[in-house]
């Protein structure tokens, strides 16, 4: 048998040109939409809780997860953009179906509270580690100073601790 030899260049160019001719073709174009409609289907999924098992839809495995995600393909399928569909659940089933709390309201206090309690931490931090730092050299200097040395044994201290040397070794 004889094989024709394709330089690796040559293999891409027709890889290239299969493809972009399989693209070309009808059932490809009418394919793209149905592929949109399933990408945005998968995104509502995330967005969205199952309001019985508190999951999100795109891994839910309740018979509500399964109404619930059988109705966002009938809203994504009528053309609804992700907002509406996200108004239609909450209408439907309340906002406990919103993935992500509403960023107004009390829903508010989810996103700013974090980082201020962050921010206070490191204030504590920023106005608590130089005073202990200052303690330390400060505990540090005075127990180098001459002053502080230990007292010395008066000739009664140091007879008693001698005999007891003694007595021991």
């Amino acid at each position: 048998m004889n094989f024709v030899r394709v330089a690796p260049s040559s293999l891409v160019a027709i890889v290239l040109a299969a493809a972009l001719a399989v693209a070309g073709t009808p059932a490809a174009a009418s394919a793209a939409p149905a592929v949109r409609e399933h990408a945005r289907v998968q995104q509502m999924y995330e967005l969205l809780m199952c309001t019985v098992c508190h999951e999100s839809l795109a891994v839910a495995q309740s018979p509500e997860s399964y109404e619930e995600r059988a109705l966002v393909r009938q809203l994504v399928a009528k053309g609804l953009t992700v907002k509406q569909v996200e108004n239609e659940m909450v209408a439907q089933y309340g906002p406990q179906v919103l993935a992500e709390p509403p960023k107004h309201g009390f829903g508010l206090l989810v996103y700013i509270i974090p980082p201020v309690v962050v921010l206070i931490g490191v204030a504590i931090l920023l106005y608590t580690i130089p005073r202990w730092r200052r303690r330390a050299a400060a505990a540090r200097a005075d127990a180098g100073a001459p002053g502080n040395a230990a007292p010395a044994l008066t000739e009664q201290e140091s007879q008693r601790l001698e005999r007891e040397l003694a007595e021991r070794l």
